[in-house]
């Protein structure tokens, strides 16, 4: 299908297309606005277009590499080659199956003309790394070394060079290690091989068990402990996991060193229980028999627990544990017990962030508590010069930094316009045209990287121009995070990019919603990507979760609502600003309380409105929200709604006043989904 109207429109629904077999299929449509400020319908002619021979075999390719269709896939492979922009894929997914086939010899000479017939591309780079973790997996470390660097490395990549290194015979630091480990299988590798050598020693694995632990990832924790304790050991890591209470009433004074630490993971695991009972027996049984440090670090796992319960009482742990080192995780989470407390005692906000590291510190949020702790106890000129170092964040502490100094948030200096010779560079730039084409196709999981390698070692003006290509072409993820990779200048038109913008801001005001607010959201759940689907399987522009629409739908009477028109612009804008404002007036009108419900589901906004002990500003709920997906996405929707609103008003706008104040209130039900 094609439309005879603006290209602009055109772009638009050829994004929301799918590909079927040689034709790109459109959704049927009659008349749409042609501007957001204008009402006139346009045309939409449907016709028929087959693509050509050589695109059709990519797209074939394609389906047969899905149905790993081996076979059929190596026979289209010579057509596919002669497409000029997606010729190589076919040829990338045949030598990726023979890497990861443990049976199919490496294809040598092929992957090096691949390589050298794609230099500098994507996917040289992408068959680099299938490669070197390929020739480590079998053992052929030289080959892995001799592959050289890859430029979009992974955890993988990272992990299977430090194991050729290792087993080159060349040095490899184990603190680099670790810090590099995830729990994937090259690392698990790697790992297992440095602890062998002894270069990953006790003092490396006991921090990462308990930091494994403490995020409660047993499995994981189970494989960094075998790692640790011998055969006879783990049948008590085993026990101690089961059941910390009735292990421990077994064990008499530890002696040996896994003794002690054996003993200190059942304390902390008690936290998982009731915990003021638990704390009677720690104090009466163990606080004399394992380390201070040890002590603390359990009462620090207490805090922990108690914290993500959203517990007043977290502190008492907290203060507990002393200046023990913790994870970033724990420590963030004992300011935001102490930031929960009403009223807040700053001075205890301020010894807390003083127990993070120096890096962690320095994270915008933590300048900004801190700034505040230093205000609270008298020290302004402090504060001012903690706030002043933030104010270049755009973000929700940056705002924030702004309105403590008296100032209003600001935008920074739109940059000079790209000019049509900087436009037609990034038009002609060959990967991101091969990225443009794989969007055509829908294919987002080959065209995001493709998009986002070629982009590495552009200028500001080089991105910029990219972002406007984006634009220009309707995708418009790709201009929000091509633009804020620029450094010396941002182009808030780009990076809070407003598409759509009468038909949405329509929508927003029929029901009393502010429409800033609204573009914030859809900007944090999808991006604009109009069919955006999430693991979870929210679908469209506003994320809704299949039985949340059904359910508006047939709240507002939306006879016709089927669950396949789900991604439909109208439809899913409808039944999204309608749920939202089902939410909002739930919530009392709070935007901080209605947008964690709209992501964590609206009882647990009222969960955690309930447990507050008295009235909190905005910041410090949205702090101290437990879910860390939540907490985010809180913090960047009213960032985002700030921007919009300056944007859309032209006037100064206030984060403090968005946020309010949170009060508590009993906890109840909610009719809502």
């Amino acid at each position: 299908m094609v439309f005879k109207q603006s290209q602009r429109y055109q772009k638009l629904f050829r994004r929301a297309g799918v590909a079927l077999g040689g034709l790109i299929a459109v959704a049927s449509v009659t008349s749409f606005p042609a501007q957001a400020q204008s009402s006139a319908p346009v045309e939409v002619i449907r016709i028929t277009a087959q693509t050509d021979a050589p695109l059709q075999a990519v797209i074939d390719a394609r389906d047969a590499m899905q149905s790993k269709q081996w076979g059929r896939l190596e026979a289209l492979a010579p057509v596919a080659s002669q497409d000029p922009l997606l010729g190589s894929y076919a040829e990338y997914w045949l030598l990726r199956r023979q890497l990861q086939d443990p049976t199919s010899p490496v294809p040598t000479e092929r992957l090096e003309r691949f390589m050298a017939t794609n230099k500098d591309a994507y996917l040289a780079d992408r068959i680099r790394a299938d490669w070197v973790v390929a020739a480590t997996r079998t053992g052929d470390y030289r080959q892995a070394l001799a592959l050289g660097p890859v430029v979009a490395s992974s955890t993988l990549v990272d992990c299977a060079v430090l194991l050729s290194r290792h087993m080159s015979g060349q040095p490899v630091n184990a603190q680099v290690a670790v810090d590099t480990f995830r729990p994937v299988s090259t690392c698990w590798m790697m790992l297992d091989q440095l602890v062998d050598s002894n270069v990953v020693i006790w003092k490396h694995l006991q921090p990462m068990l308990r930091d494994t632990l403490e995020t409660n990832k047993t499995g994981d924790a189970q494989r960094l402990a075998a790692l640790m304790f011998n055969a006879v050991q783990m049948k008590s890591y085993a026990a101690l996991m089961k059941n910390p209470k009735q292990w421990l009433s077994t064990q008499s004074a530890p002696r040996t060193r896994e003794d002690f630490e054996l003993v200190t993971l059942a304390l902390s695991r008690l936290a998982r229980g009731d915990r003021d009972a638990e704390t009677a027996y720690v104090q009466q049984r163990w606080a004399n028999v394992i380390s201070k440090a040890d002590l603390q670090w359990v009462w620090g796992q207490f805090g922990l627990v108690s914290a993500l319960n959203v517990e007043p009482e977290a502190v008492n742990w907290y203060r507990q544990s002393g200046n023990i080192p913790k994870s970033d995780y724990n420590h963030a989470w004992e300011v935001r017990s102490e930031l929960r407390q009403v009223p807040v005692d700053w001075k205890q906000v301020g010894n807390a962030i003083r127990k993070m590291t120096a890096r962690q510190q320095a994270e915008p949020v933590w300048v900004y508590w801190y700034a505040r702790s230093l205000a609270a106890v008298g020290n302004e000129q402090a504060a001012t010069k903690l706030y002043q170092s933030i104010l270049g964040d755009y973000g929700f502490y940056g705002q924030l930094a702004h309105e403590e100094l008296g100032m209003p948030i600001a935008m920074p200096p739109k940059p000079a316009p790209v000019t049509p010779d900087e436009f037609a560079q990034a038009q002609a730039n060959p990967g991101l045209q091969r990225a443009i084409k794989l969007f055509d196709l829908g294919w987002r999981a080959e065209a995001v990287p493709e998009w986002n390698f070629t982009l590495r070692g552009m200028t500001d003006r080089q991105l910029l121009a990219a972002a406007e290509l984006a634009r220009e072409e309707q995708i418009f993820d790709r201009v929000v995070n091509t633009s804020l990779q620029t450094t010396e200048v941002a182009d808030f038109s780009q990076r809070f990019v407003a598409p759509f913008e009468g038909r949405v801001s329509q929508k927003a005001r029929e029901i009393n919603l502010d429409p800033a607010w609204v573009y914030g959201l859809i900007r944090q759940e999808s991006r604009f990507i109009t069919d955006a689907r999430s693991r979870v399987g929210a679908s469209g522009l506003m994320q809704l979760m299949p039985a949340t629409a059904r359910w508006v739908a047939k709240k507002i009477g939306m006879t016709d609502f089927k669950p396949s028109s789900v991604n439909d612009f109208e439809v899913n804008t409808v039944l999204g600003t309608q749920y939202l404002r089902m939410v909002l007036e739930d919530l009392g009108g709070s935007q901080v309380l209605a947008t964690a419900g709209y992501n964590a589901g609206p009882g647990r906004s009222i969960q955690w409105r309930a447990k507050l002990r008295g009235p909190v500003e905005g910041a410090i709920f949205a702090e101290t929200i437990p879910f860390t997906e939540t907490r985010l996405y809180v913090k960047h929707v009213l960032s985002n709604a700030v921007y919009y609103d300056m944007l859309f008003s032209g006037k100064p706008q206030s984060l403090k006043a968005r946020l309010g104040v949170i009060s508590p209130q009993p906890r109840r039900g909610t009719g809502l989904p």
